[in-house]
């Protein structure tokens, strides 16, 4: 019982290193001040049932539209009004296009097929695709081509900065940063070429056209729900440049609007944060709830007391590099356990039944 207390301590310990570096490399898209990117852009949106974050996304289209060569929606057979409002916008720029999706072939998700019927269309030097939750800012799109460009990547993923404005956003959403940013140094994304060093987020995701147009990565990972680590480990396999950084505030995203979405939706996901180990997944989210008890109760008041200090400096490293409120991660610290295992326990349900249905269709 003692044993297993100090690994858990030693455990903490190097994800607080792992944190505290994150924290201080400060891997975000640098500002940038040069001349305009030479590369043609096209940004690419797949959207199901995305009839309110659309029209938020496509509003704001003004502010960036000089920075993009085309925008191209694939209404992915929603069942609400995301066609008609693109369609909308459409209507009034040049720039916009919107296309009808097809019945979806078998062995394809939704997403990945939308992604890849955008490629078809799309005619930029490089693909940007983005989810339709996601609010960019005037020079983001500039600044990520640049970094691109400077780099010589074949691709590069940004996390985007999360909008939590409810509960049930600030008692899930955080855990997704909080796992990958105490467990991965995202520098060695970039500068390490072992493809078990990746990580990306599927919300922003920059291709070099020719590259992908060879590989087609979303079609090769047509059944995948995790399609962005699929494919940057691919990336890497075949030894091309790849980068993940963090958003400032001009790449921003508001995932999801309460916790039962919140919940639903990192369920489908968890296991890979984890090598698609539900074991290991599992394991993670018991040890670091049963821990500071476990380290009070085996090995002491003193190493118990420190250990409380590092999960808290872990939290607040973690929210810092995120730009998240950190008061609000560590009094909702003990609840945001409590979700990782209910997320955990719904992920393995859904694993047993082979049923897990996102937005009205089943992924599993």
């Amino acid at each position: 019982m003692v044993i297993a207390g100090w690994i858990m301590f030693a455990f903490a310990v190097v994800r607080l290193g792992v944190a505290f570096f994150n924290m201080v490399s400060r891997p975000y898209l640098p500002w940038w001040e040069g001349g305009r990117p030479l590369s043609k852009v096209s940004v690419l949106i797949p959207a199901r049932n995305e009839e309110e974050n659309i029209g938020i996304l496509l509003g704001g289209f003004a502010r960036w539209r000089d920075e993009v060569h085309q925008l191209i929606v694939y209404d992915d057979s929603s069942s609400d009004r995301t066609y008609e409002v693109s369609c909308g916008y459409a209507s009034n720029d040049s720039k916009i296009r919107v296309l009808r999706g097809c019945e979806l072939p078998s062995g394809w998700l939704g997403k990945n097929h939308a992604c890849d019927r955008l490629s078809a269309a799309a005619s930029g030097d490089i693909l940007l695709f983005v989810d339709a939750d996601v609010r960019l800012e005037k020079g983001a799109v500039s600044r990520a081509v640049s970094y691109m460009e400077n780099h010589s990547l074949e691709l590069l993923s940004v996390f985007p900065r999360q909008i939590l404005d409810n509960t049930g956003s600030r008692l899930c959403v955080p855990l997704m940063n909080w796992i990958l940013l105490s467990l991965l140094p995202l520098l060695a994304v970039r500068l390490s070429p072992r493809p078990s060093l990746a990580a990306a987020n599927g919300q922003f995701m920059m291709f070099q056209r020719e590259r992908y147009n060879r590989l087609r990565p979303h079609s090769r990972f047509r059944g995948s729900a995790v399609e962005d680590i699929a494919i940057i480990k691919y990336y890497k396999k075949q030894r091309l440049p790849v980068a993940v950084l963090l958003g400032r505030d001009d790449i921003a995203c508001r995932m999801y609007s309460g916790i039962r979405d919140a919940v639903e939706g990192f369920s489908k996901n968890v296991f890979d944060f984890f090598g698609g180990s539900p074991a290991v997944s599992t394991t993670f989210a018991a040890v670091t709830t049963a821990a500071p008890v476990w380290i009070f109760v085996f090995n002491g008041i003193t190493a118990g007391s420190i250990y409380i200090v590092v999960i808290i400096s872990i939290r607040i490293f973690v929210s810092v590099a995120s730009k998240q409120n950190a008061l609000w991660n560590i009094v909702l610290a003990l609840p945001q356990q409590l979700v990782l295992l209910w997320i955990n326990l719904i992920a393995l349900v859904n694993k047993k039944k082979k049923r897990l249905i996102w937005k009205g269709r089943n992924i599993s």
